[in-house]
């Protein structure tokens, strides 16, 4: 059966395929004592971040494919990665998920879950041509975007979408109207922004993205168009802001900041290069404890660990017991915003599970809305 090509937005940009292999154990560890004459005589502690981890969306999503497999069994199909981190991928197609690039590499009738990050219309059109059983485990904030963009184009805005190309998240949301969607990657390409009326121009954005650089992005853009319409509410979403807030408070103070999350993680990305800009000395991002290098302990007596929001609390376990093995074993909490966000299962997956008479958890988050 053919298939729907998706439509690009005007960037031209191209989905790219994600590696799902796992990473490179490194050399051998150097030893405790290597460490500790090497480091600064005094007190060693750790500053935790808080919030961390695991976002409402991210939790969700990773449920749903859990379900999905206790429910129809292997194997159950997931276009891109569920969410971006190499651990939950490897654990999910340990159980019997399989992971691929488009629709068009699944068998017709197959059970097929959307990722976290979204999809364009176009995709859907092509599941629907397959017959695929779909689960959209779409982020609810990301769809708040995609009904932002559906919206704006019926009143035939042009729309400045801030993000970076190539990215599930900006592909999906740009496929919902690419006649009217221009990505803006960075501050730097606003100076090429073309529109064809100034007074009808609306700015919308990744939910992953940095909240600093996104506010110069998006007053470089006022500079050049005074009208520029902002979104209703906040795009970037409330686990970006609330970590990158954590680790601005921890960064002044530390002399190493480690980030635990995957490189494809754009918000993992974001956390290191946040802890840069605000004050830390050094800022390393790993998958996994085993790729932290000692080395990086030469001086240091105060390490920042945060992770991102695709990130499962056990990875961020891992590297606290790897600090205390290296004699920083004084945890100190800081705690910058309190998260009790809760989403419903995909809709379709709750049906599901409704006429076989599960009751087992059917929501994805933690714990009031974000205190600021």
């Amino acid at each position: 059966m053919p298939t729907t090509t998706e439509t690009q937005p005007r960037t031209g940009a191209q989905t790219r395929s994600v590696p799902l292999a796992m990473p490179h154990v490194p050399r051998s560890r150097r030893s405790r004592e290597e460490v500790e004459a090497a480091a600064p005589t005094g007190a060693k502690k750790v500053l935790l971040a808080a919030p961390r981890g695991y976002c409402a969306g991210v939790d969700r999503a990773v449920i749903a494919v859990e379900k999905a497999l206790d429910h129809y069994g292997a194997p159950v199909y997931v276009r891109k990665q569920i969410v971006h981190n190499a651990h939950v991928v490897t654990s999910l197609e340990e159980r019997g998920a399989i992971f691929v690039d488009e629709v068009d590499e699944i068998p017709e009738g197959a059970v097929t879950v959307f990722s976290a990050h979204g999809v364009s219309p176009a995709v859907i059109d092509e599941a629907q041509e397959r017959q695929l059983q779909t689960i959209d485990a779409t982020c609810p904030l990301v769809n708040k975007v995609h009904r932002e963009a559906v919206r704006f184009a019926k009143q035939d805005f042009d729309i400045l979408l801030i993000g970076h190309v190539g990215h599930e998240e900006v592909e999906g949301t740009a496929g919902e109207a690419p006649e009217h969607i221009q990505i803006v990657n960075s501050p730097d390409d606003v100076d090429s922004v073309e529109v064809r009326d100034p007074e009808r121009v609306v700015w919308l954005s990744q939910t992953t993205l940095s909240v600093d650089e996104t506010m110069e992005t998006v007053e470089r853009l006022r500079r050049r168009f005074p009208a520029l319409h902002n979104p209703p509410s906040d795009d970037i979403c409330y686990a970006t802001s609330n970590r990158q807030g954590a680790i601005r408070e921890i960064a002044p103070h530390a002399d190493l900041v480690i980030v635990v999350g995957s490189s494809n993680s754009s918000n993992s990305v974001r956390l290191k290069e946040v802890a840069l800009e605000y004050g830390a000395t050094r800022s390393e991002r790993v998958d996994f404890a085993h790729q932290v290098d000692e080395a990086w302990f030469e001086g240091v007596s105060t390490v920042g660990l945060t992770s991102g929001a695709s990130v499962p609390e056990v990875l961020v376990q891992q590297v606290l017991d790897l600090l205390a093995e290296y004699g920083y074993a004084d945890v100190e909490p800081v705690e910058t915003a309190t998260e009790d966000i809760l989403f419903s299962m995909p809709k379709e997956l709750r049906a599901a599970l409704k006429d076989s008479g599960d009751s087992s958890r059917q929501i994805g988050g933690r714990g009031e809305k974000p205190q600021r």
